[in-house]
């Protein structure tokens, strides 16, 4: 028999319906007239009135993709029995079968389909399909963390937040957002967002909202889901400034420390690493404290630069009595500028000092040839 290649049939057909979603995702190729062979895509969301919650996620089955090793094991003719893997094609080879497409399926699915092949072959197809090696697990994390991108999580690593705690076991979402280097100073951890494929040969996807204060303060690890290869997780902007930003610093969603530079009219000017989430006050005190008579405690400018590249400039005072505040005392951000300006006397001394200065080396120089004319 020729090697051939099978494609699954529509996912319906095998009686296996999606689970709910709260919002689908659908991409449709269509030819294109310019290359031959190329396709155009075309994004089209469907909005649904059905929400799914996070406890829905725990139950979520695992789909084949290219890279996952395979165990195909037959009750009966045991002779067939192998081992394989689901190429970068999403096909994988099978005795008797030849290349058999597999990604996007379940392991139930995947099993109900390769029995339906080869019972065409055989009196008694019973086989059973088993995983022996996941294929690497890869996610995006965009939105409110330090680093966005795309990350490779492994069930042995370390994070890179305030704790420095190490991952075991499966990967979760908080693990993915430990490795982007944890949540800025906007991050609204009531609407964390998280995009899943669902089974099937269309890219249909099912999104749910996490409430990861709730698991900071309350303990709801439904809000903390193990994660699936390809999810995605935005952590969208918070519209307001965030109260909890000073007390999520000290948590594990926080990156270790950040770094700010502190010049002007402080005891120990430029980069000083500080926590973060560390108010402007603390930062000033973390580079020795504005001078005595020198510094105007009235006029401290916050430098910030945007991810848009764009800078914004703020004036503060220094209040040691003012608690962590958005409008008076605000969260530094990694990259930050505190520039502690001087005070009117302090602006006078040098003034007096650039005049005086060129006149006593005059003077020292007068005296210097008086006392050569002394000497002769």
């Amino acid at each position: 028999m020729s090697p051939c290649r099978f494609f699954p049939p529509a996912l319906l057909s095998l009686g296996l319906a999606p689970l709910p979603v709260l919002a689908t995702v659908s991409v449709h190729a269509q030819p294109s007239a310019t290359l031959a062979g190329a396709s155009s895509l075309e994004v089209r969301q469907t909005p649904t009135s059905t929400e799914l919650s996070p406890e829905l996620l725990q139950d979520d089955a695992y789909i084949l993709g290219p890279g996952d090793g395979l165990s195909v094991r037959f009750l009966i003719e045991t002779e067939l029995s192998s081992t394989l893997q689901i190429l970068n094609d999403g096909t994988a080879s099978l005795p008797l079968l030849g290349s058999v497409r597999l990604t996007g399926l379940t392991l139930s699915q995947a099993s109900l389909w390769l029995q339906s092949l080869y019972a065409r072959q055989l009196l008694r197809p019973d086989l059973q399909l088993s995983v022996t090696a996941p294929r690497p697990l890869r996610v995006a994390v965009v939105g409110q963390v330090e680093r966005q991108g795309i990350y490779t999580l492994t069930t042995s690593e370390a994070s890179k937040t305030e704790a420095a705690v190490g991952i075991s076991g499966l990967p979760t979402l908080v693990d993915a957002i430990q490795k982007a280097g944890g949540i800025t100073d906007q991050a609204d951890l009531r609407q964390v967002v998280l995009q899943r494929r669902l089974p099937g040969d269309r890219a249909l996807f099912k999104r749910t909202r996490l409430n990861l204060l709730s698991l900071v303060f309350d303990g709801d690890l439904a809000q903390n889901p193990l994660l699936f290869d390809g999810d995605t997780i935005r952590v969208l902007k918070a519209e307001e400034p965030v109260t909890e930003a000073i007390e999520l610093s000290s948590t594990t969603l926080a990156p270790t420390t950040i770094n700010v530079n502190v010049v002007g009219e402080v005891k120990s000017p430029g980069s000083v690493a500080v926590p973060a989430n560390t108010p402007l006050i603390q930062g000033i005190l973390a580079a020795g404290g504005p001078q005595q008579w020198r510094a105007n405690t009235s006029d401290v400018e916050l430098v910030r630069i945007n991810r848009n590249g764009t800078a914004t400039r703020e004036r503060f005072r220094i209040n040691y009595s003012l608690g962590a505040s958005n409008a008076k005392n605000p969260p530094l951000r990694d990259r930050d500028t505190v520039i502690v300006n001087r005070s009117a006397l302090a602006k006078t001394s040098d003034a007096i000092g650039a005049i005086t200065q060129p006149l006593s080396g005059l003077v020292n120089a007068w005296t210097l040839l008086d006392l050569i004319n002394d000497n002769r």
